[in-house]
């Protein structure tokens, strides 16, 4: 290996990410060696602006962003694509010489990981709970998707309203409604999604509770460290059909490595790679 590629995952909680090693074993894939830093602000005694400035100044190629930094960091980015622009979330930057431009693979790799689930399955009524970063990715996803309601579940009502308005200025968006109790908005709904960081370590427990999934058909939950989380191990119980966080850290690392990298992967084999690194660990 000759080259270099430098990256990093800047956010909150990130200890247990398993980005740095997804990217190394992609670098492997293609012959070129990946550094990967977690850049925690707290940890690094800095704020987010200046972890982020200083990434940029180190010479990395580009960096991840995670919770709760995605809508922070898209006010300052250049964003080329109208629909990330319109999510007003950014996970993934790049440091280009006419200054760093933002993309979103969060929505991408929902996209990518629902189709991958639920082929030629539309997601029905959708009850998402949780209107932050991550939470907006998914429901320009839904609308992607071809979703036929959408119920957005946040206690911050504000919140909410203003992605319900951005998701109503859409082409072709189904009906949209708000409510600050998520159990209320799941009656009914075919989809169960959580957007929200509760359940992943350091904030256990769960959005929903158990007895609110009956009647829903599939369960989403973005979170992926743990990977059973109670939210899903819930929904599996009550017999849904579950996709898990890791499916979205997979399909949004491919398309974040494509962004940063622009080279080749084996999907299969970046996945058994993986899986066998977890099991050595």
């Amino acid at each position: 290996m000759t080259e270099t590629l430098y990256l990093g995952l800047i956010g909150d909680n990130i200890l247990r990410s398993r980005s740095p090693l997804l990217h190394r074993l992609a670098g492997v894939q293609n012959g070129i060696e990946v550094t990967y830093d977690r850049l925690i602000p707290k940890e690094l005694g800095q704020d987010f602006d200046t972890v982020f400035a200083s990434a940029a100044a180190r010479g990395f190629r580009g960096v991840n962003v995670t919770y709760p930094y995605k809508e922070r960091v898209a006010r300052m980015v250049t964003i080329d694509d109208p629909l990330v622009r319109a999510i007003g979330a950014v996970n993934t930057v790049l440091f280009e010489a006419d200054g760093p431009k933002g993309c979103n693979t969060d929505y991408s790799g929902f996209v990518a990981a629902y189709r991958h689930a639920r082929p030629d399955i539309a997601p029905g009524i959708a009850c998402l709970i949780g209107t932050g970063g991550v939470g907006r990715a998914l429901a320009f996803g839904l609308v992607t998707l071809g979703a036929s309601e959408i119920r957005l579940a946040d206690r911050d009502l504000a919140k909410a309203e203003a992605l319900a308005a951005d998701l109503r200025a859409l082409p072709g968006a189904p009906p949209i409604t708000v409510e600050a109790d998520a159990a209320r908005a799941a009656h009914g709904a075919a989809g169960l999604l959580n957007g929200t960081p509760v359940g992943m370590v350091g904030h256990e427990g769960t959005p929903l509770p158990a007895g609110s999934m009956t009647g829903a058909s599939w369960a989403f939950d973005a979170v992926y460290t743990p990977v059973d989380t109670q939210f899903l191990r819930d929904a599996e119980a009550q017999g849904l059909n579950c996709i898990s966080g890791y499916e979205l850290f997979f399909h949004q690392g491919l398309d974040a490595w494509a962004l940063f990298a622009g080279l080749p992967l084996d999907p299969a084999r970046l996945r058994a790679d993986l899986l066998t690194q977890d099991e050595a660990a």
